[in-house]
């Protein structure tokens, strides 16, 4: 039975808030297991920040990437962002590193300058989403231009004859492009392409040579490589606890084995907590069924979901006890975190010191 939380949560916690509306399931659920666990400071290493406005009224659809992200929210502006943290994180002090959403049609510079600007307005890191046909000369003058401290791409701007199976991330982070960023020294964002995911041999290869070939980049591998269940990991670990620099987030990810296994791999202080905000807002609970991962929702809360393949529904008392996403995400790296008795000080690394290593020279909180 779900205790009652204590009356100052209760009261950071607005229930009726339009953005994101907070019932008793939510403030138990932060009270009882993650205030405490949680540090003063957070850095969330992963967000998204756009306005619907700057998209075409017809979107185009990209066989590239899943579409469910986009029934949680259709934007989510820098106050939006900031607003997210108040309601969801209460008594955390948290900065976001921001950069733009995928591609979805729009126009990647009017999305890229509105992160700049909002980065220069709240004195918050920011990536630019790059684009695998600028130059070296156009990819170092955009960044320093726009005030970022790196790049974030996806397999969605990677040229259009490439199959979406055979994509690689040299063909979306161009070597022309690495070699950029490692003599600056700046952060690399990467999103690992293929349905072998991390324990894809292409791109366990690729990602070794990133880090063999240019070892000033500061690389974070996003969503632990997207081993969102047990069967993508394979032999990665075994390979990756070869490397010595490069970074994982694990935003959007809720499987408490992988993070177990990266910790034992790399250990906490290349460990990194992101969102991937604003889909940490949906309210659902994941499981694998069949070495894919499903998000059970709410019955109709996210629309017609029948057809996604990631998506399942549930109804009455079930569908009631469901929380958010971000609180499932740090729920599973808690328990991780329990399993391999990691100290205050870890957790501390993994949610705020380690990214303030990481933009060290670049930003300063």
């Amino acid at each position: 039975m779900l205790l009652t939380p204590p009356s100052a949560i209760l009261s950071r916690m607005n229930l009726n808030h339009p953005l994101i509306p907070i019932n008793d399931v939510d403030r138990c659920f932060y009270a009882e297991r993650l205030e405490e666990f949680l540090p003063e400071n957070i850095v969330d290493i992963h967000t998204h920040v756009y306005r619907d406005s700057d998209f075409p009224s017809v979107r185009q659809n990209n066989s590239r990437s899943v579409s469910w992200p986009a029934r949680v929210a259709k934007d989510n502006p820098i106050e939006d962002l900031l607003e997210t943290y108040r309601l969801m994180l209460p008594g955390k002090k948290v900065t976001p590193m921001i950069f733009p959403t995928v591609p979805r049609g729009g126009n990647l510079d009017v999305q890229n300058s509105y992160v700049s600007a909002c980065s220069h307005e709240k004195n918050i890191p920011a990536l630019i989403f790059s684009d695998p046909t600028w130059s070296a000369t156009e990819t170092e003058t955009r960044i320093r231009q726009g005030g970022f401290i790196g790049a974030k791409s996806y397999l969605s701007v990677a040229p259009a004859y490439i199959p979406g199976k055979e994509i690689r991330i040299f063909d979306f982070f161009p070597p022309h492009q690495l070699e950029v960023h490692n003599r600056n020294g700046w952060i690399v964002m990467l999103h690992i392409p293929r349905d072998g995911r991390l324990r894809d041999p292409v791109n366990l290869a690729q990602m070794m040579q990133i880090e063999q070939d240019y070892p000033n980049i500061r690389l974070i591998i996003a969503h632990v490589g997207r081993a969102y269940c047990d069967e993508d990991v394979g032999n990665a670990f075994e390979v990756l606890s070869q490397t010595e620099k490069m970074s994982f987030d694990f935003c959007a990810n809720t499987n408490a084995n992988v993070f177990e296994q990266a910790l034992r791999c790399v250990g906490p202080r290349r460990i990194l907590f992101g969102s991937d905000m604003p889909i940490l807002r949906m309210r659902m609970k994941r499981i694998t069924r069949d070495g894919r991962y499903v998000n059970l929702v709410p019955r109709g809360l996210y629309g017609d979901v029948s057809n996604d393949p990631n998506m399942g529904e549930l109804d009455g008392a079930e569908a009631a006890a469901l929380t958010f996403f971000l609180y499932e995400e740090i729920e599973a790296f808690r328990v991780a975190a329990k399993r391999l008795s990691l100290g205050h000080e870890d957790i501390e690394d993994v949610f705020y010191n380690n990214a303030v290593r990481l933009f060290d020279g670049l930003f300063t909180i």
